[in-house]
């Protein structure tokens, strides 16, 4: 990319590509919005068969900052500091240790806050007298600790997971709309995108049954590094033989997938898989990405369309336009994820 291809859009245009680029501070990881933003809590209970308890809290956070949520028993047994407290990168970690009078089954479980919020908490309790397995909502953020009356299984909202992580992973959408643009809408965007689905089927799958270990770090460095090559793959090369990309898009698709599938495994390998239908949830969370990324390419493909038929309407040169500013706004935004994810490696 290079001054001259800015230069030459109007000045109002090169305003907005540069506040589109300044944007991405708000977007990037460690910023007020992460790439991934809506996750969800965890409560794990564990109760073994003297009475004794074991109650983990996991709750998202980004860098420093974390939505006030607290988890709460009727019974008042998690009223006191924690016995033991982890901070990660992405998660707060901590772990009640109750004793055997404590007696869980009949008390209410609550999470403070949530009813403030846009999250879910995941609930899973292995009681003496059975196990339950559900989601408390922010319409819902109470439940009582009773087998015989649990709100059903928690796997179903692994579907719903899967939607809200790609719709509100911006890093993913970034290169699902490079593909768009770089492919066109014709025949040749259906084999990318399959292989783009199948790829990141198989690395999810493997890396959150356990089978293949990756340091996520290194995987988010290495999906922003994949939307800056498809961003440079969109700046226009008059004279120049199609790049490989150009000529084999499904095949860069499929390269990409295997990494952009290790990251989607990271929400899952943080949250964890229930471990009587992890199959099963695994299925739904793969399918809800993919509901989530077919919604995007069909709206993204609507406002393309709409574009293509303003353009002889329009002052200026909208071709040319077309192909330079989402260039520059999508190379942008990950070169700013790069810069950011690399610091945060090192």
């Amino acid at each position: 990319m290079n001054a001259a291809h800015l230069r030459s859009l109007p000045p109002a245009l090169r305003v907005l590509a540069a506040l589109v680029v300044l944007c991405a501070s708000l977007l990037s990881p460690g910023g007020p919005a992460r790439a991934h933003e809506v996750r969800p809590a965890l409560v794990q209970i564990v109760e073994s068969a003297s009475g004794a308890a074991e109650v983990t809290w996991k709750q998202p956070v980004s860098g420093e900052v974390a939505i006030r949520l607290s988890p709460r028993l009727s019974g008042g047994a998690l009223d006191r500091p924690p016995d033991s407290e982890t901070v990660t990168q992405a998660y707060r970690i901590r772990v009640w240790r109750l004793p055997a009078d404590a007696r869980l089954a009949g008390q209410t479980l609550s999470i403070e806050g949530l009813n403030m919020t846009v999250t879910d908490v995941l609930v899973q309790a292995r009681l003496s007298k059975g196990e339950i397995s559900t989601v408390l909502k922010p319409s819902r953020p109470s439940l009582r600790l009773a087998v015989d009356t649990q709100a059903g299984a928690a796997v179903p909202a692994y579907l719903r997971m899967g939607i809200e992580h790609i719709l509100t992973g911006f890093d993913h959408l970034a290169f699902v709309l490079g593909l768009l643009l770089l492919i066109g809408l014709n025949r040749g965007l259906v084999k990318a995108v399959t292989a783009f689905t199948l790829a990141h089927s198989v690395t999810l799958a493997c890396a959150a049954l356990g089978w293949v270990r990756v340091d996520p770090a290194v995987i988010e460095v290495l999906v922003a590094l994949s939307i800056v090559f498809i961003a440079l793959e969109l700046v226009p090369r008059p004279g120049r033989p199609p790049s490989l990309t150009r000529r084999w898009p499904w095949l860069v698709a499929l390269a990409f997938g295997l990494l952009h599938g290790f990251a989607f495994a990271g929400t899952l390998s943080q949250i964890g898989l229930p471990k009587d239908a992890a199959p099963q949830a695994l299925f739904l969370f793969n399918l809800g990405v993919e509901i989530g990324q077919l919604v995007f390419i069909a709206a993204a493909s609507l406002v393309i369309l709409g574009l293509r038929r303003l353009r002889t309407r329009l002052p200026f040169d909208m071709p040319a336009i077309a192909r330079l500013v989402p260039a520059y706004a999508i190379g942008g935004l990950s070169a700013y994820w790069l810069i950011a994810r690399l610091a945060g490696l090192f």
